[in-house]
């Protein structure tokens, strides 16, 4: 993805912005362009997206965001989203929370007290996610697993991913044993959780949220990266804060070694 420049926002969003005084870009992802705008209404963040693909996940994205809204739960606020067809973009303007990824967090941590404490805290606001009514907005009728590995096959077949044929074919053969769905994030990694000073400030990425099974959001936020869930104490506290254990090794790699393969 590439940077993006003033003149290439669209005049709903720019008018909603008023004067813009500077244009900040992160660290990149792969599926958006992100910039943090200063304007003289304040900082926002602001999101777009090219293609069929990814610019339908940032209007998913938008609609779970608008859903869950009235929650508790630290989301930004979405004020503007624009969708241009015949340019095939999409893009969002949202709430701009101070802090820094999970991951930036927990790898510059050098204190063992404090990086735990982080560790609990990500697991409470993953129970808090999975406690949180979920709105009738997201809920269908087809059950997620299905729909899920409905749309795994789409994507081998249409895009580029690192899930094989053979694969989904075991995924489909072999799922784990059903337990009752909640509202879930979809996509809960130590890249879409921001912090600071140990503290979760915001949720970011939210277009997987959805009623489905949280051993997938437990699954996502517990893999091993560098310097982060490295080891079984890790592992306890994070479970500690989300308050049980709901999933084994043989869940755990069905969805991040599986399932998560598609997406």
């Amino acid at each position: 993805m590439t940077p993006l420049s003033l003149d290439e926002i669209p005049y709903e969003i720019t008018d909603f912005l008023g004067n813009v005084k500077d244009i900040m870009f992160p660290r990149q992802g792969h599926t958006s362009d992100v910039g943090i705008i200063q304007s003289e209404r304040g900082y926002f963040v602001l999101k777009r997206t090219k293609g069929e693909q990814y610019c339908s996940w940032l209007s998913k994205e938008i609609h779970v965001l608008n859903c869950i809204a009235p929650t508790k739960l630290p989301i930004p606020t979405v004020f503007q989203f624009v969708e241009q067809q015949t340019e095939n973009q999409a893009w969002a303007l949202m709430e701009f929370f101070e802090g820094e990824t999970l991951r930036q967090a927990l790898s510059n941590e050098k204190n063992r007290n404090k990086k735990l404490e982080t560790i609990f805290n990500f697991g409470a606001i993953l129970f808090q996610i999975h406690s949180t009514p979920c709105p009738k907005g997201l809920i269908r009728n087809s059950v997620w697993l299905d729909e899920m590995l409905r749309q795994a096959e789409v994507n081998l077949n249409n895009f580029k991913i690192d899930g094989t044929a053979d694969l989904l074919e075991r995924l489909k053969d072999n799922k784990p044993t059903p337990i009752e769905n909640t509202l879930i994030h979809g996509d809960f990694t130590i890249d879409n959780v921001l912090v600071r000073d140990g503290e979760i400030t915001s949720i970011i990425d939210w277009s997987g949220g959805a009623l489905g099974d949280p051993r997938y959001d437990v699954s996502l936020a517990m893999r091993s990266k560098a310097n982060v869930f490295e080891n079984e104490t890790e592992v306890r506290t994070f479970f500690e804060g989300y308050g049980m254990r709901i999933i084994g090794e043989r869940e755990y790699k069905y969805f991040v070694d599986g399932l998560y393969e598609f997406f």
